[in-house]
């Protein structure tokens, strides 16, 4: 096999500006304009638009000026692509969305009704929060004449003094996390996708992109019928829909239908009610991409779960749920037992290679380094050990017990990981977690397990990065480690890595502080990060003022969780017949199937029927037909993103 050339300075340096652009803008982008996210979910908009704007680049470049070096290789561009996703969430739901919320809400909404004066303040450390009270009214209200100054003057005028010391505190924190995610992906992704070759279906497009740009077949993969015909079926529904947004006179294509008033809001089918059938031609792409099995396992359960969700509302008995994203099902809390069993089948299933891990990091035995590591096998190993045991003091430094620090971050990452297999696996590009791990610890042991100020400790941290996942990192980091793999990368991809997310952090700080002081947070798109965020601080405050003991009816859901996963995991893994994958109950009840169940059926069907009646010939056709279709749903959003700056309103290609 050929040694492709090495990568070129030039694409880590796109990579890291693109990183940086992306960072900055994002605030601006999605609070003060109330846009559509640039870095929404696990597979970007913006990263993905510039790919696709440099591949077009590059193949002009290619056909213009065939003996001059290329503008960009496909391998290069994946690697732009992989580093530019990384950052696309801090800035908004991954970290930015509710980060400063969570620094100002304990003084800002404090009131007399709400007690957290009298019982949440004495348990805040005060490193965490701005001690100037100005500081705090002048970001929701924003600086007087904020809206006049320009960026040079805003940053000139902000009050650092007030907040270089929480930013610095959490910036520990997050860094700390990050490196603990970027090592457990080392650990992890050997396993994943050299053992057992994940197809990652969210990175299907841009692979075979860069693949027919290196092999100089571009022409041939653009032009193909059927992947134009894919590209301009939303190319088509977006232009009409988009047009009727601006134009009411323009017809309409409907793509949401609510079936839900068919069924009777009492008894076993009243989980029916809120059913949707959204069209998005994109995620039905992707689910077509994906393993027919786990595409079909994602709708059943979703079916299934409805049921279940009807069952339990005509028998009454939910358990408590305090800090969990959606409050909605009793079998919520059934999701921390379900992941708590696969993760053990994840370990399980990577016995043999985290066995050669462990004796080349502690028995100095040689390992191949393996091309999707972002780090070394001994590095990584050491890396976790080292990163957990911080984060553990972190947590202990600023008052939770060390039991509670150690179970609450392992319930954490264990999250994570779980998360990102489904994510990667799944082509989920909209996530949501289930249910809080903090809700596992309090069923299971009561809210005595924590301290006031532990039990504080763990959910703001819990929030800040464990329980928002819809962008969150670490899925992007098995991408990037994916496409390290693929574009063959070496060492300075991982430096490139290290660099992009240090920029895309501290650049996204500035951009959230400027944004927020020069519009006031109150004016900018912040309800659903103030809503959120007060609840997590006045379950605290219940918590701490009336403790919980352990909830028998929470136990039960988990452990009914639990052995609902054991069984599916026994079944998956002895039976070859088995139809369902055991990621599908994971995601029974996350409020994001509510939006994609219907993509996944389509897709599956779709995948289904083609393999039955048209074989592998037309699968392959097939494939570029549904690539086409996610091509032209991500163009037309990006269209659309740039003609809502020019109109002043965005019509949504994707959830919001």
């Amino acid at each position: 096999m050929e040694t492709p050339a090495p990568l070129r300075p030039r694409a880590l340096a796109a990579g890291f500006l693109a990183s940086a652009a992306l960072a900055a803008a994002t605030p601006w982008h999605s609070g003060a304009r109330d846009a559509v996210p640039l870095g929404g979910g696990h597979f970007p908009l913006a990263p993905f638009a510039l790919f696709f704007l440099l591949v077009v680049a590059a193949g002009l470049w290619q056909r213009l000026a065939p003996r001059r070096p290329p503008l960009f290789s496909g391998r290069e561009l994946l690697v732009i692509f992989g580093l530019s996703a990384m950052t696309s969430g801090i800035g908004h739901t991954g970290l930015l969305r509710t980060f400063f919320i969570l620094l100002t809400a304990p003084r800002h909404m404090a009131t007399a009704g709400n007690h957290w004066e009298s019982v949440l303040w004495p348990l805040l450390p005060k490193a965490w929060y701005p001690a100037d009270a100005a500081a705090v009214e002048e970001f929701y209200n924003g600086l007087p004449g904020g809206r006049d100054m320009g960026l040079a003057e805003l940053l000139a005028r902000l009050p650092w003094s007030a907040w270089l010391m929480p930013m610095a505190v959490f910036s520990v924190f997050i860094l700390i996390s990050y490196a603990l995610m970027l090592f457990l992906v080392s650990v992890f992704s050997r396993q994943w996708v050299e053992n057992e070759r994940l197809n990652f279906p969210l990175l299907a497009l841009p692979l075979s992109a860069a693949e027919s740009l290196d092999s100089g077949r571009l022409k041939a993969f653009v032009s193909d019928r059927f992947l134009l015909a894919g590209f301009f079926l939303p190319v088509f529904l977006h232009g009409m829909n988009g047009l009727h947004f601006y134009f009411p006179s323009v017809p309409e294509i409907p793509t949401l239908f609510l079936p839900g008033g068919y069924f009777p809001k009492e008894g076993l089918l009243s989980g029916f009610v809120k059913l949707r059938v959204a069209i998005y031609p994109a995620f039905i792409g992707f689910a077509f991409l994906a393993s027919r099995q786990v595409s079909l396992s994602f709708w059943f359960f979703f079916i299934a779960g409805l049921l279940v969700s009807g069952f339990l509302a005509a028998g009454g008995g939910a358990p408590n749920i305090y800090f969990g994203p959606n409050l909605v099902n009793a079998s919520d809390l059934s999701s921390v037992g379900a992941f708590l069993v696969f993760f053990l089948f994840l370990l399980f299933l990577s016995r043999a290679h985290l066995a050669e891990l462990v004796r080349c990091a502690f028995f100095s035995r040689p390992c191949e380094r393996s091309r999707a590591e972002i780090f070394s096998a001994r590095a990584s190993v050491y890396g976790v050990a080292a990163c957990y045991a911080a984060l553990v003091l972190w947590c202990r430094f600023f008052g939770m017990e060390t039991v509670s620090a150690v179970a609450a971050s392992f319930l954490f990452f264990m999250a994570l990981l779980v998360a990102s297999r489904i994510v990667c696996q799944g082509a989920v590009a909209y996530f949501t977690l289930t249910a809080a791990p903090t809700d596992g610890l309090l069923a299971l042991f009561g809210s005595s397990f924590f301290t006031p100020a532990g039990l504080l400790v763990s959910a703001v941290i819990q929030k800040m990065l464990f329980m928002d996942l819809r962008e969150s990192l670490m899925p992007t980091l098995f991408h990037a480690a994916k496409i390290k793999a693929e574009a063959r990368a070496g060492r300075l991809f991982s430096f490139g890595v290290v660099l992009v997310l240090l920029a895309g952090l501290f650049v996204s700080f500035a951009a959230g502080l400027s944004v927020c002081y020069k519009y006031g947070a109150r004016d900018l798109d912040t309800e659903w990060a103030v809503s959120t965020t007060a609840a997590v601080y006045d379950n605290v405050r219940v918590l701490a003022e009336s403790p919980e003991p352990p909830d028998r009816r929470g136990i039960f859901f988990m452990g009914a969780g639990a052995a609902a996963m054991l069984a599916l995991v026994l079944c998956f893994h002895r039976f070859v017949w088995w139809p369902l994958h055991p990621l599908g109950l994971l995601m029974a009840s996350s409020s994001a199937m509510r939006i994609l169940w219907f993509s996944f059926f389509a897709g599956w069907l779709a995948n289904a029927l083609c393999l039955r009646y048209g074989g592998a010939s037309l699968f392959s056709r097939l494939r570029l037909f549904f690539m086409g279709m996610i091509a032209g749903d991500f163009v037309m959003a990006a269209v659309f993103a740039a003609a809502g700056h020019v109109a002043g309103s965005f019509y949504a290609v994707f959830p919001v």
